[in-house]
């Protein structure tokens, strides 16, 4: 079973803080993944805690791309848990990459990796602003976890389908308006940047989900 809870999102739950940016968690049941920070990391860290998460726990940190309200709380963290591994896209700045390295493990991300036993990095995709997204492979089909979606929804999607059918997206989607590429999915849980969330919810009542921190899915694995 893979669990996703949101730590970070412009939204909240009650008794949590919403404030702008993004982090998610994923439980995997031998290791636990973070992805992204929000841009404040004391305010994660109050989140996390919370929630009941301890942020020396988690083995590994991926950054979706180089934004403020996604890699901000990455000082927090680093400090907090000293044997953390960090898998960042290839194009993230010099000077970043070599701060994290002082620090801890990092990986630079070119192209798809397996990052977790069935959890999978869609690679750098995008152009103008470079970003990797995470493809969670279960028994049902996979899901993928964005920070903001910049590349578009199809080229994330495209690079997702290598692990079969996307039953599911969680996370930021911009403004992309490519919503047949959504057709079909039994799960669309959106939030943080996504400009078209009413439009969305609309045209998907009964699949749609609102990100919010303190957000719990829970997916079947293989």
């Amino acid at each position: 079973m893979l669990r996703l809870t949101v730590l970070y999102d412009n939204e909240a739950c009650p008794g949590l803080t919403g404030s702008w940016g993004f982090s998610a968690l994923i439980e995997t049941g031998t290791e636990t993944l973070l992805f992204d920070t929000g841009w404040d990391g004391t305010l994660l860290l109050k989140n996390m805690e919370k929630i009941g998460i301890d942020p020396a726990c988690v083995n590994k940190l991926v950054l979706s791309h180089q934004h403020w309200d996604h890699i901000g709380g990455l000082p927090e963290i680093l400090n907090a848990n000293s044997g953390i591994t960090v898998y960042v896209p290839a194009s993230f700045s010099e000077n970043l990459k070599r701060e994290i390295r002082k620090r801890a493990e990092l990986i630079e991300v070119k192209e798809s990796i397996e990052i977790s036993d069935g959890i999978w990095s869609t690679g750098e995709l995008g152009e103008k602003i470079k970003e990797q997204s995470l493809v969670l492979c279960t028994e049902k089909g996979s899901y993928v976890l964005t920070g903001c979606a910049h590349p578009g929804i199809a080229a994330i999607l495209d690079a997702a389908l290598c692990h079969g059918e996307v039953k599911g997206i969680i996370g930021g989607l911009h403004d992309d308006d490519r919503f047949e590429r959504l057709e079909g999915m039994e799960l669309i849980a959106a939030g943080h940047c996504t400009t078209h969330k009413e439009k969305i919810k609309e045209l998907f009542r009964t699949k749609f989900m609102e990100t919010q921190a303190g957000l719990k899915l829970e997916l079947t694995t293989y």
